[in-house]
């Protein structure tokens, strides 16, 4: 069993940064695949990055690529996500997810993750 716990949210301003953390609780974070997804007020859950278990590969939705920086921290069961040349449109819920499944490409689909956690709330103003 894994707990997500996501911190780093809060208020910012288009063209500016904020960083998300999101700790894990549990001795078996290093082999997970971690995730990043957002969801927006009337939107559906969309998918913003993922990383794999040892950092190796990464990926992005086309949204957030050049703007976002997903990286971990296995010694301290953190996974971050780095948001810079923040727009308006990135105002969203974001919750961290994390699979056991060993992939080799980590996925963009919510359906890959069995853990999630309860979300940050990052608003952007303009």
């Amino acid at each position: 069993q894994v707990q997500l716990v996501e911190s780093g949210g809060g208020l910012g301003q288009a063209g500016g940064s904020l960083r998300l953390s999101c700790a894990a609780s549990g001795r078996t974070f290093s082999s997970y695949a971690m995730g990043w997804f957002r969801q927006a007020p009337g939107k559906e859950r969309e998918f913003v990055a993922a990383i794999t278990w040892s950092g190796g590969i990464t990926i992005y939705a086309d949204s957030v690529k050049g703007r976002f920086t997903i990286a971990r921290d296995n010694a301290k069961n953190t996974v971050y996500l780095q948001m810079t040349s923040l727009k308006p449109e990135d105002t969203a819920v974001y919750y961290c997810a994390a699979t056991s499944r060993r992939v080799i490409i980590p996925s963009g689909h919510g359906g890959a993750y069995e853990y999630w956690g309860q979300g940050t709330q990052v608003t952007v103003s303009s």
